[in-house]
């Protein structure tokens, strides 16, 4: 899985050539089998475990397949956005057109067994279909501005956390903060624009066949316009079909950007068909949610809150589905990241901590508002046909391009 269409910079490309025979290398094979066998074992405990069962190992799993797909492929949207803002490559671009086709086909399919008939006026079970807001569109605006400001999407600093990110705890503990404050606006905001503000699904005016033909439409527009800013293949020296060869192409070097998107699509159908829609939201808002609860700062009722799919967040005690996807990412990225040599702990600096957790805070107040980030209410809304998708991508594409050009990016 080469990369066929170049990444964005040096540090995305493969780790460091090394002897994969020295003392050390051997440990991080050793450690990264040890890791990924304890998560085979983990899901096999969960089908069993009280209170969990299989939803639960299949989400650890999909977690885990996941973290080691954004890891190999670099999947982060903002590194994925700033290579086209900055350096005007559409090549990583490329993973998220890909992720979007394979996954609406697969929406479609799933679709139609889930709900026969679009036309009735219902939706598709649980699937990120949201209201199209003028609250969507800021929350998309701060998602961008946070993802400048931090350095990463949420999903991005998850895997990246797997990775030894000094940044990545801070701005997912800035996100539970943010989620906060999304709590405390959410009712203003819900009496104000959302209540009334539509809730747009093609099916229900195209079926699914002609909602799919214009999912793919669009896509391929954009794939062909995205052409002219795709840089020249580099020269690649001829090699043997050996294990060498396969060790490289599969644990060291950044994953093409097609069978990288292919993959988060093939995962992300799994996910909607077994257990929910692809997010990592869900788990952290409802953590923030619940330390609130019992905490007596929530709001007597949130409006409408819980009437909507997406991110839905709730009061917990336990680990959801949703915890365990995200649990099962941070782990596969970390086993992955010791595969390929690119697990590497260091300090962080004061500033780049500070925007980080800033940033942070700003994602999750914008997830929380959105009902969703880059993972739920972008890649699983626009692949379920969903007019919120589209328009909350535009608005996060736009906020990272503000933030580029405020240079927010260069503090981490």
């Amino acid at each position: 899985m080469s990369n066929a269409l170049p990444g964005s910079s040096s540090v995305d490309q493969a780790a460091p050539s090394q002897s994969e025979s020295t003392p050390a290398a051997i440990a991080r094979y050793v450690v990264a089998l040890l890791v990924f066998v304890a998560l085979a074992a983990g899901a096999h405990l969960l089908t069993a475990a009280p209170g969990h069962g299989s939803p639960a190992a299949f989400s650890l799993l999909i977690g885990v397949a996941l973290g080691v797909v954004f890891e190999r492929g670099r999947f982060c949207f903002f590194c994925i956005f700033r290579d086209f803002i900055e350096h005007r490559n559409a090549g990583p671009l490329y993973a998220v057109l890909a992720a979007l086709a394979v996954s609406g086909v697969g929406y479609a399919i799933v679709f139609g067994a889930f709900l026969p008939n679009p036309s009735s006026g219902r939706f598709a079970p649980d699937a990120h279909i949201g209201p199209v807001s003028l609250a969507l569109v800021v929350a998309g605006l701060v998602f961008g501005l946070g993802m400048a400001l931090s350095g990463a999407c949420i999903s991005g600093h998850l895997y990246r956390l797997g990775e030894g990110s000094a940044y990545a705890p801070l701005a997912l503990a800035g996100s539970l903060i943010g989620f906060g404050f999304g709590f405390w606006s959410w009712n203003w905001l819900y009496v104000t624009v959302v209540a009334g503000a539509p809730v747009v699904w093609l099916p229900h005016w195209l079926g699914y066949g002609g909602s799919l033909l214009v999912h793919l439409a669009v896509l391929g527009v954009l794939a062909f316009v995205l052409l002219r800013y795709v840089p020249p293949l580099p020269p690649r020296p001829l090699r043997s079909l050996n294990s060498s060869y396969l060790r490289d192409t599969l644990f060291r070097e950044r994953w093409n950007p097609l069978a990288t998107g292919a993959l988060v699509g093939i995962i992300g159908v799994m996910a909607y068909l077994r257990v929910e829609p692809l997010g990592v939201t869900a788990q952290l808002g409802s953590m923030t949610r619940t330390v609130m609860d019992q905490a007596g700062w929530l709001p007597v009722r949130l409006n409408g809150l819980d009437s909507f799919a997406g991110c839905a967040t709730r009061v917990v005690q336990t680990i959801t589905e949703n915890g365990w996807l995200i649990i099962g990412l941070a782990l596969g990225s970390f086993g992955a990241a010791l595969i390929a040599g690119r697990f590497q702990l260091a300090l962080p600096r004061a500033g780049g901590s500070v925007t980080s957790l800033l940033g942070g805070v700003l994602m999750g107040w914008g997830a929380m508002i959105a009902l969703g980030c880059t993972v739920g209410t972008l890649l699983s809304g626009i692949a379920a046909f969903a007019l919120s998708g589209w328009v909350f991508g535009a608005a996060v594409f736009t906020g990272v391009w503000i933030g580029i050009a405020l240079r927010l990016h260069r503090w981490t």
